[in-house]
């Protein structure tokens, strides 16, 4: 799959009962507002891959990412720039920016744009900047979104 002509064959009814069923457990064993955001991330990716027949291509993967942050800012009362919600708007914003139906091309275009916003989240937050650290919640998204570049790359 690396020359991303082909992408991968999974239909879109499949990925959503699998998604929707991690989205709804994260939901129930959700920790703090990273937990809940997690699952709510989960359930805007389910929602469009319902909707989705036929395979997964670029441009799904677009549309579920974009689906997922609007859901992941509305489960937060208050949203704070920095955090998560942020790496995980500016991934949705870089696939769809890449235009793609090639999902590999998708889905690097998301990851690189995920790890460009975690870099930028201490100078976001004071309290990240203090510590000298990044967003752990945005960290776990990074790395979340990397595995599945690791896994459509071969």
């Amino acid at each position: 799959m690396a020359d991303g002509d082909t992408d991968l064959a999974f239909e879109g009814a499949y990925l959503a009962e699998i998604v929707t069923t991690i989205a709804r457990r994260s939901l129930r064993g959700a920790r703090g507002s990273s937990g809940v955001i997690l699952s709510q991330l989960l359930r805007g990716l389910a929602e469009v891959l319902a909707a989705q027949s036929g395979p997964l291509d670029g441009r799904v993967l677009a549309a579920a990412l974009e689906r997922a942050g609007i859901l992941a800012y509305a489960a937060v009362a208050q949203p704070v720039e920095g955090t998560m919600l942020t790496v995980a708007r500016e991934a949705a914003e870089a696939a769809r920016a890449a235009a793609s139906d090639s999902l590999v091309v998708v889905v690097q275009a998301a990851a690189q744009g995920a790890r460009d916003a975690l870099a930028r989240t201490p100078s976001q937050l004071d309290v990240l900047s203090r510590a000298g650290v990044v967003d752990a919640g945005g960290r776990g998204l990074v790395v979340l979104l990397d595995v599945l570049d690791a896994v459509v790359a071969e």
